[in-house]
C-alpha cells in the first residue's frame, strides 16, 4: 500500500511537471533585420555609393572617371563624360544580352543556335545606339583631384531602340522559316518583349 501511494505521488509530480512545461508559450524567434554594412570607398575614403554601384531607377547608369589634369576642369569633365558613356554602353550591352537570351528562349523556338544568332545580332546593333540622350547627373571630387561622374540614359529610350532592332532582325532573318516566324509574331512573344523592354 505504501509503495502504491509512493508511486501515485511520483506520477502526480511527473504529470504536474509536464503540464507546467507545456503551459509555457514558446517564444517566437526574433527575425534578424538585414543591415547593409557596405561602405563605398574611393582612394581610401568614404565616397557616394553610386561611384561603386551606379544605380538610378528607370535609367541605365555608368560611372566615368577623369584624373586630375593641367588642362583644367572643363577638359576633365569631358573626359569623365566620355568614360561614363563608355561604361554605360558596356552595361547596356551586358544587360540587353541577358534580357534577350531570356526573351528569345521564352518564345519557345527551342533552338539554342537561333537564340544565340538573334541575341548576337541585336546586341551588336544596340551597341551602336547613339547615347545622345545620356547625361551627367552627379559628380564627386576625389582627394587626388580626380572627378567621378554619374552618367545616365533613360531605360525607355534604349528599350525602344532594342525593340525596333529586334523586330527588324527577326524580319530579315526568320521570315523565310514560316514556323519560326509564327512564334516570333505570336501575341505572347510580343507581350514578353514588352515585359523585358518596357518603354512606358
Amino acid at each position: 500500500m505504501h509503495k502504491i501511494i509512493k508511486n501515485t505521488a511520483l506520477l502526480i509530480m511527473v504529470a504536474a511537471a509536464i503540464t507546467g512545461c507545456s503551459s509555457k508559450k514558446a517564444e517566437p524567434k526574433k527575425q534578424e533585420v538585414y543591415k547593409p554594412t557596405f561602405t563605398c570607398k574611393q582612394e581610401g575614403i568614404a565616397a557616394p555609393r553610386w561611384t561603386c554601384i551606379p544605380e538610378v531607377p528607370g535609367f541605365y547608369a555608368g560611372v566615368g572617371v577623369a584624373e586630375k589634369s593641367a588642362a583644367g576642369i572643363a577638359h576633365m569633365r569631358r573626359v569623365a563624360l566620355m568614360n561614363g558613356r563608355s561604361d554605360l554602353a558596356q552595361q547596356i550591352e551586358s544587360k540587353i544580352k541577358d534580357k534577350m537570351e531570356g526573351f528569345t528562349r521564352a518564345t519557345g523556338n527551342g533552338s539554342a543556335e537561333t537564340v544565340d544568332k538573334v541575341t548576337t545580332a541585336v546586341t551588336k546593333q544596340v551597341a551602336k545606339v547613339d547615347l545622345k540622350d545620356s547625361k551627367a547627373v552627379d559628380m564627386w571630387n576625389a582627394p587626388s583631384g580626380a572627378i567621378y561622374m554619374l552618367v545616365t540614359v533613360p531605360e525607355a529610350n534604349v528599350n525602344k531602340e532594342v525593340k525596333k532592332v529586334y523586330k527588324k532582325t527577326v524580319d530579315s532573318s526568320f521570315k523565310n522559316d514560316d514556323a519560326l516566324w509564327q512564334q516570333f509574331q505570336s501575341k505572347q512573344a510580343l507581350e514578353n518583349l514588352d515585359k523585358e523592354f518596357p518603354t512606358e
